[in-house]
C-alpha cells in the first residue's frame, strides 16, 4: 500500500513539474528588463556596465555603512543618556557625546559626498 501512494504521489509531482515548465515560458516573458546603472554605456560596452554596477554597488554599501553608523552613535547617545538619568553619569557628559555624535556623523556625510565623486 505504500508502495503505491509513493507511486501516485511521485506521478502527481512529475506531472506538476511537467505544467510548471509548460507555463515558465510565459513568466520569463513577463521579465522587466535590467535597470542601466546611473552612468550608462553605450550597447555593448560590457566594461563599463561592470564598472557602472561596481560603482553603484560601492554607493549603496557606503550609505549602509553610515546608517549603522549613525543607528551606532544614536545608540551611544541615546544609553549615556539613560546613564545621566538614573545618576551613573552627568548631563554635561550626555551633552558631550550628543556634539560630537553630529560632528562624527558630519564626517561622515563629508566623507561620503568626496567618496561618490571619486568613484
Amino acid at each position: 500500500m505504500l508502495k503505491r501512494l509513493r507511486h501516485t504521489l511521485f506521478s502527481q509531482s512529475r506531472a506538476l513539474a511537467a505544467g510548471l515548465t509548460l507555463l515558465s515560458g510565459k513568466l520569463y516573458a513577463a521579465l522587466p528588463t535590467a535597470v542601466a546603472p546611473s552612468n550608462a554605456p553605450k550597447a555593448g560596452d560590457w566594461l563599463t556596465l561592470i564598472k557602472g554596477y561596481a560603482k553603484d554597488a560601492g554607493l549603496v554599501i557606503g550609505l549602509v555603512l553610515a546608517v549603522v553608523a549613525f543607528l551606532w552613535i544614536a545608540w551611544i547617545t541615546i544609553s549615556k543618556f539613560n546613564e545621566a538619568r538614573t545618576g551613573r553619569a552627568e548631563w554635561g557628559e550626555v551633552g558631550l557625546t550628543a556634539v560630537v555624535a553630529a560632528g562624527v556623523m558630519i564626517f561622515i556625510s563629508y566623507l561620503l559626498t568626496e567618496a561618490s565623486k571619486v568613484i
